[in-house]
Formats: C-alpha cells, sequence, structure tokens
C-alpha cells in the first residue's frame, strides 16, 4: 500500500480532494433529510431502505463484475459490504439522538485513527489538531450526554475507518462503481436484519420514494464520488481530510435541522478545515493493482491501461477521469 504520502500523479480531469468534498457535502445533505424518513420507519428502518434503494439504482446503472471477482477479492468486498451496512444503521441511530454536527464528528475519530496510523512523524500534527477542532465541535463539556447516541456515533466511527481502508483496496481492483454494484446490495442485507422488523408495517409509498431520493444521495453518488478520490489519494490524506465533514455536518444541521452551532463549535469548524486542507496536500496516490475494467460506459469512465512506471515502486496508471468533468 501506499506509505504516507503519494505524490500528485500526472494526470488530468478535477482533483481528488474535489470529489472527496463532493462527497461529504452529499453524504451530509443525505443524513439530515434523512431524519423525515426515520421519524417514518425507524432509524434501523431507514438505514435499510436507503441502502436498498441503492443497491436496485447501482443494479440499473452498472453492471456487477461477477466473473472478474476473484475468490482472493470476497473478504474484502464481503466486509465492505456489511461494514457499510452496519456504519449506515448506526450512524443513523446517532442522528436520531444527538445534533449531526456532533454525530459527525464523534464518527470522525474513526478516519481520524487511519490517518494517525499511516501517516508519517510529521503528519500527526494535522489529525491531533483535527481532533481538537472535534473536541470542540462536540462540547463535551455541555449539558447531559446521550450515552446511546454516542455509542451508536462511534460505533459508526469504526464502520468508517475499516470503510476507508477497505474501499481504496476494492477502488484499485474494480473501475467505476463496478465494485459498489457488489457491496452495496451486501450492505442492504446486513442492515435488513434490524431494519426489516423496525420498518414492517409503516412502509408508504411516499416513504419508498423518499428513501429513493435518498439513496442518490447517498449511498450511491457519495461512495463514487469517495472511490474516485480514493483511487488517487492516501490513507492519511483521505482520512485526514474527512476532518472538514463535522463542518458541514454542522452548517446542514443548521441550515435544515435548525441545530445553532455555538462559539466554540465555530471556532472548531476554522481548525478542522485548516487542518483537512493542510492534510491534503500531496495527498495523491497511484493504485497498485490493474483495476477490472467491469464498469459499463454509462459509468462515463475511460478505460484504463497500467504502465510500468511509477513513483516509490507504484504502478503508475492513467486514472479513468474524463477530459470533460461534466461528461459523467
Amino acid at each position: 500500500m501506499s506509505r504516507g504520502f503519494g505524490r500528485p500523479g500526472n494526470s488530468g480531469g478535477p482533483p481528488p480532494w474535489l470529489w472527496a468534498v463532493a462527497g461529504m457535502l452529499s453524504v451530509q445533505l443525505s443524513s439530515a433529510l434523512s431524519v423525515g424518513l426515520i421519524d417514518q420507519v425507524g432509524s434501523a428502518g431507514a438505514a435499510w431502505l436507503r441502502l436498498s434503494m441503492g443497491a436496485l439504482l447501482l443494479l440499473l446503472i452498472a453492471r456487477p463484475p461477477l466473473r472478474s471477482i476473484r475468490r482472493s477479492d470476497l473478504p474484502a468486498l464481503l466486509t465492505l459490504g456489511i461494514g457499510t451496512g452496519l456504519m449506515t444503521t448506526a450512524f443513523l441511530a446517532a442522528v436520531d439522538r444527538i445534533p449531526l454536527g456532533t454525530a459527525v464528528a464523534i464518527e470522525f475519530l474513526g478516519p481520524l485513527s487511519v490517518a494517525a496510523l499511516r501517516g508519517g512523524p510529521r503528519r500527526i500534527i494535522w489529525p491531533l489538531l483535527a481532533l481538537l477542532g472535534v473536541v470542540l465541535l462536540t462540547e463535551p463539556w455541555h449539558g447531559e450526554v446521550d450515552v446511546v447516541g454516542v455509542a451508536c456515533a462511534a460505533a459508526a466511527g469504526a464502520g468508517w475507518g475499516l470503510y476507508v481502508l477497505l474501499t481504496q483496496r476494492v477502488g484499485d481492483r474494480f473501475s467505476g462503481i463496478s465494485g459498489l454494484a457488489v457491496t452495496v446490495p451486501v450492505a442492504a442485507l446486513a442492515a435488513a436484519v434490524v431494519g426489516v422488523p423496525q420498518a414492517a408495517g409503516r412502509i408508504e409509498l411516499s416513504t419508498v420514494a423518499l428513501a429513493a431520493g435518498l439513496a442518490l444521495l447517498a449511498p450511491v453518488a457519495v461512495f463514487g464520488l469517495e472511490m474516485l478520490a480514493l483511487r488517487r489519494m492516501t490513507h492519511t490524506a483521505f482520512g485526514t481530510l474527512m476532518a472538514v465533514e463535522p463542518a458541514f455536518g454542522v452548517l446542514l444541521g443548521l441550515m435544515l435541522l435548525h441545530q445553532i452551532p455555538g462559539p466554540a463549535q465555530i471556532l472548531g469548524i476554522v481548525i478542522v478545515v485548516l487542518a483537512g486542507a493542510a492534510a491534503q496536500r500531496g495527498g495523491r496516490r497511484t493504485p497498485e493493482l490493474p483495476a477490472v475494467d467491469a464498469a459499463p460506459p454509462a459509468s462515463g469512465l475511460e478505460p484504463r491501461r497500467p504502465s510500468q512506471e511509477g513513483e516509490d515502486h507504484h504502478v503508475r496508471r492513467t486514472p479513468r477521469v474524463p477530459a470533460d468533468p461534466d461528461a459523467r
């Protein structure tokens, strides 16, 4: 795997951090809008419906690369799918009990740990700075603590850290969103264990329509955007850039859920944004393994051919990003 921060690749198209930021906005918007769905079918039911609709949408636009899957790929694919299902279920349970920005800040400790473990000694300052911002965002010195909500957010954080590691590996093996066409259905099945009993007898046509709309934001759009980012970023760069996500959580919580941040939270937003921007510098990577060109033309990505040129003993390839960023 890449060691520390990879060097920028010779590639056109949008920079990888742009895909990551778009993914963060997409997932936080979906989370904020999921509050209405949670009121109808519960947090576990909302997670199951969102993932199920996402799986159906992905199967419509992407062909699962079943023939290209090796036996050695199964552990990563299944673990990523199950982990995604548990992460989504736990996070929506947290959002149902604590403010969105607080839930995201606690969940961020997962990828923050990945960043701290994968980064070199000089890069550890950015995760530590981001941690300070997370503490300011959570304001643990104020009010009563919802232990269940905090525990759910922490569980989601553990799943998020695992997701960062496994999504990068799956993104290196499978092109476009073809890997998602396998992992998201697995995630829906995992979430169904607790989601179906909770949502039973409470599902209406409007509920399904709302879940489908939310699924377009997450998991479909966000997982695809993050996989594009992880193809050309190190674990440390991506993990610490996610420090910006609590800021988006607080912002959308304010705009859509009327959750007003205090002065300390605003300071925390500034700190995590600065830490994320600093960590992003030099955070490109080149994938290690040739991707399986199993994505259909509808994915908007051109085939990529591996070459023997590279830096730091990695194989350098032309990223599957179109010259026109709108041609997706």
